[in-house]
């Protein structure tokens, strides 16, 4: 079957799926869900090892060329992640609720113009469930260098820090577009993420999100003008929230390390009216 362009679609070559394979390291004992297995070739040498397979896969034709194949252990589900009730859906497959005593291991080759909304995604689970160990995702190059990226550097960001709340992260391959068939025009990588709790005590997590995109919208500005916006719909001042943690006026967003990140957010909790 032909690539789908509507779908992001980009098959792996076989060298290189036995290299993913190997850096995932599936275990008889593990069930792992397969985010767009496309023509199943993750899915085979997953299957072999794992002790079962969900695959869930948007292309209805990709999908039933997949359960045509009636691959032991392997269950496909035909649709979209970001639309898929996933806890209802890994209840049927396991017998069990989605948490920490049937937790689940994430596998998937994302569409890059959606990797985003599926790693926020996969984040809300985890921390919701418990029921997320780690998830191993093919991903832009330019996506794995924000998800990694240390504080003061230009690709640290909004996805740098939600995505450190609740996992680590580390980057296993790096991919030329030559590894995929249709090639694309950019670099890819691999990466792990291995789910935790955060490792900050945080009052209000809506509120921190919240802070976090508004202020790295105006990345360029210091904290006291990057944050007005956000104080003003709290109903305080930013120049108060930011003695009230310690944080100099004059910094700028990518300077804050998350324990700051974490202490700003409480101090804004505490002063809003």
């Amino acid at each position: 079957m032909r690539a789908r362009k509507r779908f992001g679609q980009h098959f792996l070559e076989p060298a290189w799926v036995a290299k993913l394979v190997t850096a995932i390291d599936a275990r008889p004992d593990e069930a792992v869900l397969e985010i767009g297995p496309g023509r199943g070739a993750i899915t085979l040498p997953l299957a072999s090892r794992a002790g079962r397979l969900l695959a869930i896969e948007i292309d209805r034709d990709l999908a039933a060329a997949l359960e045509a194949r009636a691959l032991p252990r392997v269950t496909v589900v035909t649709g979209d992640f970001l639309d898929l009730d996933i806890p209802a859906v890994v209840e049927t497959w396991l017998g069990a609720p989605l948490g920490p005593e049937s937790a689940v291991r994430v596998v998937g080759n994302l569409p890059y113009n959606v990797s985003s909304p599926i790693l926020f995604r996969l984040l809300e689970l985890a921390a919701t469930t418990g029921g997320l160990r780690d998830a191993v995702l093919m991903l832009q190059a330019e996506v794995a260098d924000r998800l990694i990226a240390a504080v003061g550097t230009a690709e640290y960001g909004v996805l740098t820090i939600l995505t450190g709340l609740g996992a680590e992260t580390e980057r296993l391959l790096a991919l030329p577009p030559g590894a995929f068939r249709p090639a694309p025009k950019v670099r890819s990588a691999v990466v792990r993420l291995r789910f935790r709790p955060p490792p900050v005590p945080i009052a209000d997590p809506a509120l921190l999100v919240a802070m976090v995109r508004s202020m790295f919208t105006q990345r360029r500005k210091t904290l006291l003008n990057a944050l007005k916006p956000f104080a003003a719909d709290l109903g305080c001042e930013t120049s108060e929230a930011l003695s009230n943690a310690g944080i100099a006026p004059i910094r700028r967003p990518e300077t804050l390390q998350l324990v700051e990140i974490a202490r700003l957010a409480d101090t804004f909790a505490a002063v809003r009216r």
